[in-house]
């Protein structure tokens, strides 16, 4: 029975990497402090806001303004709504970039460099140029002031294509050969073999489609009128006040509108980094 060998320390090769690693040790700090200083806002009293330096965390730390928060706003519905808004642009976003993308990374067709540079060319423009548009476009299929409207036109995008493009283009033509020699047709080439094959773009797409999604605040203000469809992005507004604002009631809203996408995260980053590794290659 053999057994793997451990590396061997060497102080030499530490003290190389001692530069990068504190680079890294000072990036990682500066994300997640914003994060941290929210947080410690939400559990303390109010009076370290504004103090400088702030604290990393407050000495009377308690949670009594998450009980509030919930008792404030109707915290279930609008976590309802971002649940159904940020589900159905994930799903269709995933559907609709590798559907898009199948056939211009495996089918040979006149034109097809051309459709993909229309399409990585929309990455130049600001999605904001295209609201107008939209509303109009909804407001035409009845679909304004509904969950559908805010989902429809957010399921295509070039940033999907562009990588479930390179997904399959990672895939070997001598695997997609044989199924095409045993029968396969391209549906079943598709599905069978493409997308399994492609889990972690997958994975990694729909984790950055849930964070946006889940966040987004512009499109969904200018499509829903309706306060109870709003998602959560929108409704922790209700905690900012007209006259007077609780900071420590928004930092808890924020955190709780925060925890969800972080808790995604943290269980699929294992195909997230995987995903962006070959998006890098």
């Amino acid at each position: 029975m053999t057994t793997l060998a451990l590396p061997r320390f060497s102080p030499r090769r530490a003290l190389r990497r001692l530069p990068d690693s504190i680079l890294l040790l000072a990036l990682s700090f500066a994300c997640c402090y914003p994060f941290i200083w929210t947080l410690g806002i939400a559990v303390g009293n109010g009076e370290q806001v504004f103090d400088f330096p702030p604290p990393l965390w407050p000495k009377d730390a308690g949670w009594q303004h998450f009980a509030a928060v919930w008792d404030a706003i109707p915290l279930g519905r609008f976590l309802w709504n971002s649940l159904c808004i940020s589900g159905l642009t994930t799903l269709g976003t995933l559907a609709v970039s590798a559907l898009a993308a199948f056939p211009l990374a495996k089918l040979r067709f006149r034109g097809r460099q051309l459709v993909f540079y229309a399409i990585i060319a929309t990455l130049l423009l600001p999605s904001e140029i295209n609201f107008i548009s939209n509303y109009v476009t909804i407001t035409r299929l009845g679909l304004d002031d509904s969950r559908l409207g805010v989902v429809l036109p957010s399921i295509a995008g070039a940033f999907g294509i562009y990588l479930m493009k390179h997904a399959f283009e990672d895939i070997p033509d001598e695997i997609i050969d044989a199924a095409r020699m045993d029968g396969a047709n391209d549906w079943q080439v598709f599905w069978r073999i493409c997308l399994p094959l492609s889990r972690p773009y997958l994975a990694t797409l729909g984790i950055f489609t849930l964070v946006w999604s889940w966040n987004v605040y512009v499109w969904p203000s200018v499509v829903l009128k309706t306060p109870e469809l709003y998602p959560l992005s929108i409704g922790v507004l209700y905690l900012k006040g007209a006259f007077a604002t609780s900071t420590r009631m928004v930092a808890a809203g924020a955190v709780l509108a925060i925890l969800p996408v972080l808790a995604v995260f943290v269980f699929c980053q294992r195909y997230f980094m995987r995903g962006m590794d070959g998006a890098v290659k």
